[in-house]
């Protein structure tokens, strides 16, 4: 595979961008196929729950409010959420961001830390200096300490299955 140049000098490329705890899930069809572990080339919705305040909370009562948000990523931000499991340098994901994304992604290494850095402002991902060998779970479906969320119905779209060889 071609060098991407720059790479190698990037101030993160020996960074590891890893997702914080959070519910996520897969749906959709397969739009682009990765041999990378734990990457389905389908589309991630994220749901959060919301902390209201006070006056919020009874606002929110009133006019019957969601009490999670579900944010779905578009494709290429859904296959950058499944590469960002700590595993994998910010250098192995540009890399294999271009060979999936092509020209479409093009300047990867900067379209590629800008969406690492708006998942950062929304408290989504953390950038470790090191691997994060299961200090925390990364997976889909686990619903984190600090959140409440409904049970989804029987009948959702999403898929919260672990692939073959991704871990938790």
């Amino acid at each position: 595979m071609d060098e991407i140049a720059g790479l190698a000098e990037h101030s993160l490329a020996q960074q590891y961008p890893c997702r914080v705890p959070v519910w996520w899930g897969r749906h959709g069809e397969i739009e682009r196929d990765s041999s990378e572990i734990g990457v389905s080339g389908r589309l991630v919705t994220l749901r959060i729950s919301k902390n209201f305040r006070r006056f919020e909370g009874l606002m929110a009562k009133i006019l019957r409010a969601p009490k999670e948000l579900r944010r779905p990523l578009d494709r290429m931000n859904s296959t950058l959420w499944e590469l960002c499991d700590g595993s994998r340098t910010f250098t192995r994901i540009c890399t294999e961001m271009n060979h999936l994304f092509k020209e479409e992604i093009a300047p990867v290494i900067a379209r590629t830390a800008v969406a690492l850095s708006l998942f950062q402002q929304h408290n989504l991902l953390l950038i470790l200096n090191e691997p994060l060998d299961g200090r925390w779970s990364v997976g889909p479906g686990i619903i984190p300490e600090n959140q409440e969320l409904a049970d989804l119905e029987e009948d959702s779209i999403y898929d919260i299955e672990l692939l073959s060889g991704e871990q938790v």
